[in-house]
């Protein structure tokens, strides 16, 4: 075993033996031996191949021990993901004292280098970057706030006992600690009482830019400036350089979501400038009480006069506009009317004031100080701004159809909703090149209309830097991007919002290049993008729409078709990804992900949402948050200079091939088999989710649908818990199997090797694979599923053991994944403790089916969903 593994393990039994400790405190010697019996019997089961014992004992389970014996579980599951995730972060901190880490900006350097790029090549690559993370609320996040905090708190007492030196005093100081935070946690509910509201989850966002973002974006500047020291004569970047920025959808996204109203992104958009104003305080402050130099140079003294301290007073006056920012924040929050004299609402403001200070010291030969915490502000603000991040807007196009029809109606110039493409195109572009206001100043619509108004007058109300993008859900026809912009006019929004249509649906994604190119057509239109055009592309509903290998595909093609168009029309292009957590919904590593795209795609600029616990997991520590921005930032560098090759037209064929029988596989079972939805229904707990308060949004889009009517992430999410993963990998089987019987073993596998989208996409599938489970889903149906429906359960699971076999194949492995160790290790070292949350959850599904008034077994299952989705650490 490696250093590396046996520290980890030993980690993990420290956090264990704690966590047991508490167990035994709490409920006795007795609970104890039961959860360690429970264990053993698991770790047997999986060495055996038989977990009948198991099973027997947790179907043995009373209703007073099920929640506590589910908890056990779910929370050891946690603790190992915190040793885990520190490890990461110790591993790389060793291997930089070593002269081994790998940095990707540095490598990535060293390869321009030899592919003949000059420094000044690099340099203007970087700072033409425009790199923006999107951070989402996720219906499926499973850990509360409180929980969150504490295992911060565990990772920080790991690291302090990582020292070769420790005294044992310390020692035991560190590890009462760990007991302390650990029986607080065991004694925390981890299931929220009720659901979050979207100010709620707005405030979670905003809690990892305090604790985590805020101090690794520094960092990341400084290894960016470490990188590039090797290549420029200067000793550090662009002061107001910002290759990657942040922006949020929490509190914005009002798809499908009646709980985000323009009252609530009005409030989300206001805290978000109380916390950036609340940070500059506590920065500025800081550097306030260390800055008392007297020198300065002239610059300085024009403006501060004869001040004897001359920094000193620059950053009082900006800490005092600061303290009225977020005053003037709190008041608006509560509802009152607030001077905006003397407050900063736009980060020119800030920075100018801040690089005079950084001026000054270099040309007063305090080049130490300056490049200290002042430099480390600076890039604060030139990243976070004075809004924190830009808020995206999200509304489903038939919104708008509804809004402008209820106002044609009202003219009497007919239904808007009822009119062909040609029809509404022209009356809106009509409207848009006229004078005289639309919307009556007399009129009261429904509450639905009303709603849709109030949320564009809330944006007119706002600022500019507070707001990114206006995001059109099921966008499907130029119609849709116009009439957004007809509201926004109306409206009277001072700026040029950004309008991106999401295309999600397979036949939408095909039909995205000549909906852009009816646009670009349009003079007006033209006009109005000055020259940029942002298109989002939709991972979660085309893969639940067409399967998983379908869609990929269908999402590549998309882009590039588009990025031939904009190149034509002389328009640059940001795509905008809406990637998940999981394979189903586009997840996967970002650089892999990145690298993957279609040549010319990403050209310097790329948006990317990332998701519930895939925030805490990239960005939750400042450690793993910078080495996260390192990958992007290098990933789109090489991207943009080093784009992948363009695919070779026999593998466009066999691509075209495999999507469409795959697509075909997919759809006759999930939609043509008639047995699939109550299969699905019995054998998963989509039905039970319902019942566990995660995020804001509704789990359907409507509530008497069958699966099509319901959201993508809770469809994976039922599937992930009975270990089928059936969304990332149903049709891949039919189609890999084809493909092969047709020849084409030998170009598949150089289509792996050779092409990064192919590559990417069988690794993918490879790494979701390892972790599903037939026994697991088997079990699952023997308990809930009547003997009638069973033969379809076992139709997929041969599938599944099919499509297994077939990547082996493919990739001439003998066991899934083996070709990446890390997560090979993390699978199996997780599994015996995943185990029997699956076989208990089944148990508690059978009695609540039964009874679904015993608010134990309901309680007990909601924790074996939480207990599952960490270990698995992803949740949708």
């Amino acid at each position: 075993m490696s250093d590396r593994q046996a520290s980890l393990r030993e980690n993990v039994r420290l956090l264990g033996d704690c966590l047991g400790e508490t167990m035994s405190n709490h409920l006795g010697d007795d609970f104890l031996q039961t959860v360690e019996t429970i264990r053993q019997l698991s770790k047997d089961g999986r060495q055996l191949g038989d977990s009948q014992a198991l099973i027997k004992a947790l179907e043995e389970l009373n209703d007073e021990d099920i929640v506590p014996v589910a908890r056990a579980f779910n929370q050891f599951l946690n603790l190992s993901n915190i040793a885990e995730q520190y490890h990461r972060v110790h591993r790389r901190k060793t291997n930089e004292s070593l002269g081994v880490y790998k940095n990707p900006l540095g490598d990535l350097l060293t390869r321009l280098e030899e592919k003949q790029f000059s420094p000044e090549q690099m340099l203007e690559t970087l700072k033409k970057q425009n790199i923006e993370l999107v951070l989402t609320a996720h219906p499926t996040e499973i850990v509360r706030r409180s929980l969150i905090r504490k295992y911060d708190n565990i990772s920080s007492e790991l690291e302090s006992l990582d020292k070769d030196n420790i005294l044992p005093l310390e020692e035991s100081k560190h590890i009462r600690r760990l007991k302390e935070i650990i029986t607080q946690a065991w004694h925390t509910d981890e299931i929220r009482a009720e659901r979050p509201s979207p100010v709620d989850e707005a405030k979670w966002g905003y809690a990892v830019i305090e604790q985590s973002l805020w101090q690794a974006v520094p960092r990341f500047f400084r290894q960016l400036d470490e990188q590039f020291s090797r290549y420029t004569d200067s000793d550090h970047l662009p002061l107001d350089l910002s290759p990657i920025r942040f922006a949020s959808w929490m509190g914005g996204d009002r798809d499908g979501n009646p709980n985000v109203t323009h009252t609530v992104t009005e409030e989300v958009t206001l805290l978000a400038r109380w916390m950036a104003a609340d940070l500059y305080i506590k920065d500025l402050n800081l550097l306030r009480s260390e800055f008392s130099m007297t020198q300065c140079n002239d610059a300085l003294r024009d403006r501060v006069g004869d001040s004897v301290q001359p920094y000193r007073e620059v950053l009082r006056n900006l800490e005092q506009k600061m303290t009225r920012t977020k005053e003037w924040a709190q008041a608006r929050l509560d509802g009152e009317e607030a001077s905006s004299v003397g407050i900063i609402l736009d980060s020119e403001d800030l920075l100018n004031d801040l690089t005079l200070c950084y001026q000054s010291l270099l040309d007063s030969g305090m080049k130490v100080i300056a490049n200290g915490s002042l430099l480390d502000l600076i890039r604060c603000a030139a990243t976070f701004g004075v809004t924190l991040l830009k808020l995206d807007v999200r509304q489903d196009a038939s919104r708008h159809i509804d809004a402008i029809s209820a106002i044609t109606r009202f003219y009497g110039l007919g239904d808007y909703a009822e009119w062909d493409e040609a029809s509404r195109q022209a009356f809106l572009l009509a409207e848009l090149n006229s004078k005289r206001p639309l919307i009556p100043m007399e009129w009261e619509p429904n509450a639905e209309v009303q709603e849709v108004l109030d949320s564009f007058a809330m944006i007119a109300r706002g600022h500019q830097n507070s707001f990114g993008s206006y995001v059109i859900s099921m966008a499907s026809a130029p119609s849709d991007v116009l009439a957004v912009a007809l509201l926004l006019k109306e409206s009277k929004v001072s700026f040029p919002m950004r309008i991106v249509p999401l295309f999600e649906t397979l036949a939408d994604l095909d039909n995205a290049e000549p909906i852009i190119e009816q646009l670009l057509s349009i003079p007006w239109y033209k006009a109005y993008i000055d020259g940029k055009q942002e298109v989002m592309i939709g991972y979660s509903d085309s893969a639940k729409d067409a399967g998983q290998i379908a869609a990929t595909w269908g999402q590549y093609r998309a882009q590039e078709a588009l990025t031939r168009l904009c190149e034509k029309h002389g328009v640059h292009l940001t795509l905008f990804h809406g990637r998940g957590g999981t394979v189903g919904r586009g997840g996967g590593p970002a650089h892999v992900a990145i690298l993957s795209q279609p040549p010319g795609s990403v050209n310097g600029a790329i948006r990317v949402t990332e998701q519930g616990e895939m925030i805490r997991f990239k960005f939750g520590i400042p450690d793993i948050a910078v080495r996260s921005l390192e990958l992007y930032c290098s990933a789109v560098m090489e991207a943009t200079l080093m784009p992948a090759e363009a695919p070779k037209q026999e593998w466009r064929a066999i691509m075209d091939e495999i999507a469409e029988v795959g697509m075909n596989q997919y759809r006759s079972i999930v939609r043509g088999h008639e047995e699939f939805v109550p299969y699905f229904r019995a054998i998963t707990p989509e039905q039970e989710l319902a019942k566990l308060p995660l995020g804001s949004r509704p789990a359907r889009r409507r509530s008497d649908g069958g699966v099509e009517s319901l959201r993508a992430i809770p469809w994976i999410f039922a599937w992930m818990q009975i270990r089928l993963m059936l969304p990332a990998w149903l049709g891949a089987e039919s189609a890999l199997q084809q493909a092969i019987d047709s020849g084409h073993l030998d170009k598949l596998r150089e289509m792996h090797e050779n092409w990064p989208f192919f590559g990417a996409y069988l690794d993918m599938l490879d790494m979701v694979l390892a972790k599903s489970e037939p026994e697991i889903a088997e079990y699952y149906e023997k308990r809930l599923v009547t003997p009638e429906l069973q033969g379809l359960g076992q139709l997929l699971r041969n599938k599944l053991s099919q499509v297994s076999a077939l990547v082996k194949q493919l990739k001439q492995q003998d066991r899934l994944i083996e070709d990446n160790k890390t997560i090979r290790q993390s699978i199996d070292v997780r599994n015996p403790y995943i185990d029997p949350l699956h076989y208990l959850q089944a148990e508690l599904l059978y009695r609540s089916r039964k009874d679904d008034q015993n608010s134990a077994v309901d309680k007990a299952l909601m924790i074996t969903m939480a207990g599952i989705a960490s270990g698995m650490q992803n949740t949708g």
